[in-house]
């Protein structure tokens, strides 16, 4: 029974991952992500029900349109099996499966748009925000527990304030932006779902995803500057959810 329920959950993580990749295509260009038939982005056919599969389109077709021969979008694919990965381990590790899920997908979306556009949409953080702010609310009524909710709200405003703080100290010693401004209500969006202690387990773990990012970069020969940008959203959403996992289990 558990096996199928694991099952399951990455199927329906594979479909609200296929949503995900039309949404990192969709959303950068302005175009709605809730409305209009999904078409190749090379040459505007309309896909089939049978082009729609999950995972398995990507592979039979050999990640190409069958009409034109273009490309399909390469996050496609890695958004598809992020979402199944994340429906597997929520609902085989988490004691509240859902919830996981919820924060899961919406923490992938996040992570692919600023590691393919360097871009962290206010709106996307606030509806992480909420949901987080809901989850704190249904668990503080679940179980009585009054910290719970508490814990939420000085997490938000400690993960928010403590990268906007770091960015102003980093704008007057050096004179620039150092910091993109989605990075703080990202991580004021996890502090509400994690509360303070998960903010500073998050900075950390993705601090140590940065270093080995930077190394495997150096080690195939790419040049590490002081300003080096790399996303630190992706980082913070990579790192926040095992986090949140951890802290479950």
């Amino acid at each position: 029974m558990t096996g199928m329920l694991i099952l399951a959950a990455a199927v329906l993580g594979a479909v609200i991952g296929s949503f995900i990749g039309a949404t990192l295509v969709r959303l950068p260009e302005g175009r709605s992500v809730l409305t209009g038939r999904s078409a190749c982005d090379g040459c505007g056919k309309a896909l089939t029900p049978a082009e729609l599969i999950p995972v398995v389109s990507w592979v039979v077709q050999g990640g190409k349109c069958r009409a034109c021969g273009s490309a399909i979008n390469r996050w496609q694919l890695a958004a598809e099996l992020g979402g199944a990965l994340i429906g597997a381990v929520a609902m085989g590790l988490s004691p509240f499966p859902v919830w996981a899920m919820l924060l899961g997908w919406q923490l992938l979306l996040l992570a692919l748009l600023d590691l393919g556009h360097m871009w962290l949409p206010r709106k996307l953080s606030a509806l992480l925000a909420a949901s987080g702010a809901l989850f704190a609310l249904v668990m503080t009524s679940w179980t009585g527990d009054v910290m719970i909710l508490v814990q939420s709200m000085v997490g938000g405003v400690f993960g928010f304030a403590t990268l906007w703080l770091l960015g102003q100290g980093y704008l007057a010693w050096r004179g620039r932006e150092g910091l993109g401004g989605g990075d703080p209500p990202l991580l004021g969006a996890i502090g509400l779902w994690l509360g303070p202690l998960g903010v500073i387990h998050t900075l950390l773990v993705a601090s140590l995803g940065g270093l080995a990012v930077a190394a495997v970069l150096h080690r195939v020969g790419r040049r590490i500057a002081p300003d080096t940008m790399l996303p630190l959203g992706t980082l913070l959403a990579a790192a926040a959810w095992p986090v949140y996992l951890w802290q479950g289990l």
